[in-house]
C-alpha cells in the first residue's frame, strides 16, 4: 500500500466524524460505548454499539483504526500479501479491518456485509478512501453466499462473538466448505475468553483441519487522534491484542 493510504484515511475520518461533534462529546460516548462492550455484550446483537451518532463517531475514530492496524499486523504475520486476490468481509463494519487486510494483499477486491445501514456506508466510504475495489451490501451473514474459490479470504473479524449459537455453529460449518473448495478462513476476536465461549470448538476445528490458532499482542503506537481519545475515556492502549484462527485452503 502507498506509505500515506493509513494517515490520509485517518485524517479523512476526523473531518468526516468531527464535523458535527467536539472531541468532548466523543470522548463521553466512547466511554458508553466500551462500557457496552465489557459489561453490556448482551445489547451488542441488538443494536445498543452504534444506536447514536456518538456512538457511531467514537466506534469509527477509536476502534476502526484499532481493527486496522491490528488486522494489518496479523496479515503480515500470516505472510497472506501473496496468496489473497479478494475478501469477503462478514460483519464488516466500518470496513477498517477488511480493507488493511486488501491493502496488505496488493489491492485485493472487497466485498463487505453488515446489518447496520451506517456501518455499511461507512464500510464503502472507507473503500472509497483507501482507493479500493469493492462494496459493502446491508446482509445477515447467514445470508451471504461466500462463493469459495482459490484466492478468496473469508474474513470474520470481530464478528462471530456476536452471532447466536445457532449461527455460529452454521458458520463454522460453511466456513469448513470454504476451505475445502479452496479459500482461506480469517477470524479474528477479543483475546479476552469471556466474549468468546465458541472459541475452543472453533480452535479444535481449525486445528483438525491444519490451521493454526495464535494469540496476538502487538506494540503499535497508535496515531494522535486515537490516543487522546483513549487517556480521556481513561482506556488502556499500549499495545494492540488480538487472537486469530486461520485455515489455508485444503491441498
Amino acid at each position: 500500500m502507498p506509505p500515506d493510504s493509513a494517515d490520509a484515511w485517518l485524517a479523512a475520518l476526523d473531518q468526516r466524524h468531527l464535523a458535527d461533534l467536539t472531541p468532548s462529546e466523543v470522548t463521553r460516548a466512547l466511554r458508553a460505548l466500551s462500557s457496552c462492550y465489557v459489561h453490556r455484550r448482551e445489547r451488542i446483537a441488538a443494536g445498543a454499539a452504534l444506536d447514536g451518532a456518538g456512538k457511531r463517531a467514537a466506534f469509527a475514530l477509536f476502534y476502526g483504526p484499532q481493527h486496522f492496524f491490528a488486522a494489518r499486523a496479523i496479515a503480515r504475520e500470516l505472510s497472506l500479501a501473496g496468496s489473497v486476490r479478494r475478501v469477503i468481509d462478514l460483519g464488516c463494519g466500518t470496513g477498517a479491518a477488511g480493507a488493511a487486510i486488501a491493502l496488505e494483499a496488493r489491492g485485493a477486491a472487497i466485498e463487505g456485509f453488515d446489518l447496520n445501514p451506517w456501518a455499511v456506508r461507512e464500510a464503502n466510504w472507507t473503500y472509497r478512501t483507501l482507493h479500493l475495489a469493492g462494496r459493502a451490501r446491508v446482509a445477515g451473514i447467514p445470508k451471504v453466499r461466500l462463493a469459495p474459490a482459490p484466492g478468496v479470504l473469508v474474513l470474520a473479524a470481530w464478528t462471530v462473538n456476536e452471532l447466536s449459537g445457532v449461527h455460529q455453529d452454521d458458520l463454522l460449518a460453511r466456513v469448513r466448505d470454504a476451505c475445502a473448495r479452496g479459500a482461506s478462513v480469517l477470524v479474528v476476536e477479543p483475546i479476552g475468553r469471556r466474549a468468546n465461549p465458541w472459541w475452543p470448538s472453533w480452535a479444535a476445528v481449525v486445528s483438525e483441519l491444519g490451521g493454526r490458532e495464535d494469540d496476538w499482542r502487538f506494540a503499535i503506537r497508535l496515531p494522535p487522534r486515537q490516543r487522546a481519545l483513549a487517556k480521556a475515556a481513561g482506556l488502556a492502549v499500549d499495545e494492540l491484542t488480538a487472537r486469530s484462527l486461520f485455515l489455508p485452503p485444503s491441498r
